[in-house]
Formats: structure tokens, C-alpha cells, sequence
């Protein structure tokens, strides 16, 4: 069962959070998107209140899911944008769905598969939360994803996404990392998707670098750089991002 929200009318747009994360991440700006679309966000499976379907995850078999949602909901021709993991999905949907999506972004996201550092770093983030839980791990995570200009401003969402992180179930949490480190390389993908393609980066992204994120934006029609971000511009940049956002969609 996906868990879902349902907002406003128009082309379909759909809204993925990102690791450790929840639909409740885009709440601030659903009522202006909702305007001129129909926006679903969701809750992936293991995370907010989307069950776990699996005990083992891949980001082939969420989007076999999320494909079956779509269909089961009557929703077509969806513009998908992914927030981080959620961006990663977003790929394997544009693999499995093609050009019967309008539309996709990546928002501090990566089409590259982990390097061998990032999957030690995996490894080392699995056997920390398999050793100490879910709770300590988002306390640590989550303030780093802001870049160190913005970590006082925007404290309260910082809060707000710890609040939310700690509700992530252990095996979900689990299950996503290996699905993270062992997903595939999809430039491929990323290149030759034939319909509209965004890309938002933060230049200041300790996840994501500002260097691989430049290695996307030849094959993007709308690439765009937060200079104070760094792997939250909704909230980091939250006015400058959503217009990106605007702008994209008319063109779709």
C-alpha cells in the first residue's frame, strides 16, 4: 500500500522524497504547484506510512511498485520529480516507463552508481544504525544535509525532518542502503530519456558533489546551481528552487 496525497488539478505531477524522508517534505509547496497540477506525493515503501512491501529492497523492484500504483490509480503521463533516493527511483521508473512519463527531475540527485568510497560509507552507515538504531543515525544525518550558512536559519525544518527521520523503520532503513549502494549506473538513462529533464544542484552538497552534478547538465534541458545550498534547496532555497520548479513545468 502506498500512502499518499492528493492535491489540486491538472497534469499529473509526482513528488518522491528522498532516504529517510516523507511526503511531509514538500507540504510547503504543494498548494502553489497544486494550482496548475495535480500533485501526488507519496510515502515509498519502508518509509512515512507506506509499509515495507519486502524485506529486501532494489530500486527495480520500488519501481515495479510505484508503476503498478500509477496504473491501479489511473494516474498517466506523469511528470516525476525525486528528491535524492527519490531521484534515483525516478531513474528506474524512466527506465521501466519511458516516454509514457512527460517529465523528470532530479533534485540533488545522481544518475552515477555509488563510487567505492560511497559504498564503504554504506557499509559503515549500516552497521552503525544496525548497532545503535535508526534514531541516533537521523540525529547525526540530517543537519549536514544543510549547507553550514543555512543550518540556523533553517533550524525548524531541520527539526521538523529529524522528527520525521526517526519515525523510518529499522528494516526500511536498512534495506534502502543496500539498495542505494548496490543500484546500477544509469547515464544512460539519464541521457537518452527523450522527453523534458531538470537537474537542481547545490554547490555546497556534501552528498552529492557539484562536480558530478555539472557531468548531468549536458543532457538537460533545465540545469540549474543553488549557490547557498547544499542537499536541501526546497527548504534552503525554497523560493528560488519552486520557481525553477514553475518554469519547468509550463515547458512540459
Amino acid at each position: 500500500m502506498i500512502n499518499y496525497t492528493k492535491s489540486g488539478n491538472g497534469p499529473a505531477l509526482l513528488l518522491i522524497h528522498g532516504f529517510c524522508e516523507s511526503l511531509e517534505m514538500w507540504t510547503h509547496w504543494i498548494p502553489t504547484l497544486a494550482q496548475t497540477q495535480t500533485v501526488f506525493a507519496i510515502d515509498l515503501p519502508g518509509f512515512g506510512k507506506s509499509p515495507l512491501i519486502e524485506p529486501s529492497v532494489s530500486l527495480e523492484s520500488t519501481a515495479v511498485i510505484l508503476q503498478d500504483w500509477l496504473e491501479q490509480e489511473g494516474i498517466t503521463d506523469p511528470i516525476i520529480i525525486g528528491h535524492s533516493l527519490g531521484g534515483y527511483v525516478t531513474l528506474a521508473l524512466a527506465e521501466l516507463m519511458g516516454i509514457t512519463i512527460k517529465g523528470i527531475g532530479l533534485f540533488h540527485s545522481t544518475a552515477f552508481a555509488d563510487t567505492e568510497e560511497k559504498k564503504h560509507t554504506r557499509n559503515k552507515t549500516y552497521q552503525f544504525i544496525e548497532k545503535f538504531g535508526v534514531e541516533k543515525f537521523i540525529d547525526s544525518f540530517v543537519p549536514p544535509l544543510f549547507s553550514e550558512e543555512n543550518r540556523k536559519k533553517n533550524a525548524q525544518e531541520i527539526e521538523l525532518l529529524i522528527q520525521e527521520g526517526r519515525k523510518s523503520s529499522k528494516e526500511g532503513v536498512l534495506a534502502y542502503i543496500l539498495a542505494m549502494r548496490d543500484r546500477k549506473d544509469r547515464m544512460d538513462v539519464w541521457r537518452n530519456f527523450p522527453n523534458p529533464k531538470l537537474m537542481i544542484a547545490g554547490y555546497n552538497d556534501m552528498a552529492v558533489s557539484i562536480e558530478h552534478s555539472r557531468m548531468h547538465e549536458a543532457h538537460a534541458q533545465f540545469y540549474h546551481e543553488l549557490p547557498h545550498a547544499g542537499h536541501m534547496g526546497m527548504f534552503e532555497e525554497s523560493e528560488t528552487t519552486l520557481q525553477f520548479l514553475q518554469n519547468f513545468l509550463k515547458q512540459v
